[in-house]
């Protein structure tokens, strides 16, 4: 009786989350929010020295070319794409990039720029720049970046914040190829149709205390995965929102620490 009523259940959540057609909620709709600027103090400088590069992405048909962060290892066709929070590309997100280089053993990081150069100092110039994200540019320097790396690459993703949603929609795309995807406190997408490309298996790290990818949004995005066949992870720490920004006055790095350490032993199977 209750693996029917499960069923009932799961089938249930599927039909409402296929016939769903509203417009799936983004980090954007929080650009305005005061209390959300306010929960984002002006990131702490890094030190702004690095093994890496900036690189073009060729995009075709008269686009101008996108951009990433590039750390490579020649010969490799596993490709890791590092996708940054809301105040940009910047000196913090390379240092995680290099931090992941390092730690995954021939695998190339690609930190890619979906704000085409601008980086944020301040909160109210990253709602900017997060409501400014149009879908069909950001997804062209994925696909670009997909197809940089070629066929027979094996692709995984992380991405905290914005990049946390940017990253589930990177391994969306990369269907076939798609190996894992780590999302740090993203939104998730909630309909099924939305879902249903993505072969990846998904890690999800949320906080507890987050006022808006809030537990509901997170076990919400999970039965989503599970009913859909999806094979997920989540994870919910009992801490707040970009709490693993080594940047912020957010950051805890106890439950930091404890999240990159499963975040790298997630990727880290998935690349052997």
């Amino acid at each position: 009786m209750k693996k029917i009523q499960f069923l009932f259940v799961a089938l249930s959540l599927l039909f409402t989350a296929c016939n769903n057609n509203s417009k799936s909620a983004e980090m954007a709709d929080f650009a305005d929010d005061q209390t959300f600027k306010d929960a984002h103090e002006t990131p702490r400088a890094a030190n702004g020295e690095g093994a890496g590069e900036m690189i073009e992405i060729p995009l075709g048909d008269n686009q101008k070319a996108g951009s990433a962060y590039a750390l490579m290892n020649e010969g490799s066709a596993k490709y890791l794409f590092v996708i940054h929070e809301w105040w940009g590309l910047n000196d913090n997100i390379k240092e995680e990039s290099e931090r992941l280089f390092n730690e995954l053993e021939g695998v190339n990081v690609l930190a890619l720029d979906l704000y085409d150069g601008n980086v944020a100092t301040n909160p109210d110039e990253a709602g900017s720049f997060m409501q400014a994200v149009k879908e069909e540019r950001a997804k062209a320097i994925v696909a670009g970046a997909l197809k940089m790396a070629g066929p027979d690459a094996k692709i995984a993703s992380i991405g905290w914040c914005f990049g946390g949603g940017w990253s589930l929609k990177t391994s969306i795309m990369a269907s076939d190829q798609g190996i894992g995807c780590v999302m740090y406190y993203g939104m998730p997408v909630q309909r099924a149709d939305e879902l249903a490309p993505i072969k990846a298996d998904i890690l999800g790290i949320f906080a507890k205390q987050d006022a808006w990818i809030t537990p509901e949004v997170a076990t919400a995005f999970e039965n989503l995965a599970k009913a859909t066949g999806k094979n997920i992870e989540i994870h919910q720490f009992d801490a707040n929102h970009a709490f693993a920004n080594p940047s912020s006055e957010a950051y805890n790095d106890v439950v930091a620490q404890e999240a990159n350490a499963l975040a790298l032993k997630f990727l880290s199977e998935r690349f052997q």
